[in-house]
């Protein structure tokens, strides 16, 4: 599907918006992603967004990303941050030497769920490392193709990033909380794993792209998935406001004889709330821009300017829609804690 557009994915979450809603209720009880709604969206083309052309992907620019990933969180929180991070952590991959991104790419375009700390244990041996280690937050790894770990040589100065299989890690039933459930944000440990040198990399910026990894969008990562972070509250905070307009039109709360959409103290609360992710989807919105401008221009890695800009941008968004999401909480009552209603969801 190299050839999809942002209107084609879009399409895409459209048909494919019912199963995703259809299964949110299951992801939150067994807390991990339903392997139906992960399935239909790497069949839909969705996980190709960060991958580079040259390997199948389409390599999109980050302001597309960001709405083909709003509309995937407007439907399930839990399916949009799977979607996200699955394939900002394969992109990391671009730091690989060829020889591993071969293998890699060999069954098309990998989902990758992973973590960067803490290190585990690296032993040195013939032809690559033996590893033993366990990391927490590998959101969406029992669905992805392979994981990525950090692991560190006693005495070295920096840990590397090691990928491997899936099925070669034991994945830990470690996921127990009240937000976020459906991500399956495990913990995945491995024990004297041998991880050949061609399936290791360094954790440092890309200096030297390999073949098929020159574009600008190489340069950004892993910006690019950060941005998709942000976007998942931004896509939260409106389907809360949505969820809230519809039971403002119907809902006259207890002990009162005017209904909600006639209260003025509603309509604040709600323009309040709208305002909020307005600004937080236009601030992430332009700074991801500069961001990619910045780097197509140069050839380089990002500057300091734009790391800041950007960092900035994902802070205010999660803090406004958290925000968003308490003023929604105000204006609609005791429904907001209600689970027949949507809103406990959108925390």
């Amino acid at each position: 599907m190299p050839n999809q557009t942002v209107s084609d994915l879009l399409g895409a979450i459209e048909r494919t918006g019912p199963l995703i809603a259809e299964h949110a209720a299951d992801a939150e009880a067994t807390r991990r992603l339903s392997r139906t709604v992960h399935q239909a969206m790497y069949d839909a083309g969705l996980f190709a967004m960060l991958a580079p052309k040259a390997y199948g992907g389409l390599e999109l620019r980050p302001t597309d990303c960001l709405r083909v990933w709003e509309a995937v969180a407007r439907i399930d929180a839990a399916a949009a941050w799977n979607l996200v991070m699955n394939q900002a952590i394969a992109a990391y991959s671009a730091l690989l030497p060829p020889e591993g991104i071969v293998k890699l790419y060999a069954a098309g375009r990998p989902t990758v769920a992973g973590a960067l700390h803490p290190p585990g244990k690296a032993v040195r041996v013939d032809g690559g490392w033996r590893i033993t280690g366990q990391v927490p937050f590998g959101s969406g790894c029992d669905h992805a193709q392979w994981l990525v770990l950090p692991a560190q040589e006693e005495g070295a100065d920096a840990p590397f990033g090691a990928f491997l299989r899936r099925e070669s890690a034991t994945i830990l039933d470690t996921w127990h909380t009240l937000g976020m459930r459906g991500t399956g944000s495990a913990d995945f440990a491995v024990t004297d794993l041998f991880v050949p040198d061609h399936l290791t990399v360094p954790v440092a910026p890309l200096r030297n792209p390999p073949p098929g990894f020159e574009g600008p969008l190489v340069r950004v990562w892993p910006w690019s998935g950060i941005v998709g972070e942000a976007i998942v509250s931004v896509g939260v905070a409106a389907a809360a406001i949505d969820a809230a307009v519809h039971l403002c039109k119907t809902k006259t709360p207890a002990y009162q004889g005017t209904a909600l959409r006639d209260q003025q103290l509603a309509q604040f609360l709600m323009g309040k709330a709208r305002a909020r992710v307005e600004a937080s989807r236009d601030t992430v919105n332009r700074a991801a821009e500069f961001a990619y401008e910045e780097v197509e221009r140069s050839g380089a890695l990002l500057s300091p300017e734009a790391k800041i800009r950007l960092q900035l941008a994902v802070s205010f968004a999660a803090e406004a829609c958290a925000e968003a999401v308490r003023l929604v909480n105000d204006a609609v009552g005791t429904s907001s804690i209600r689970t027949g209603q949507p809103f406990e969801r959108h925390r």
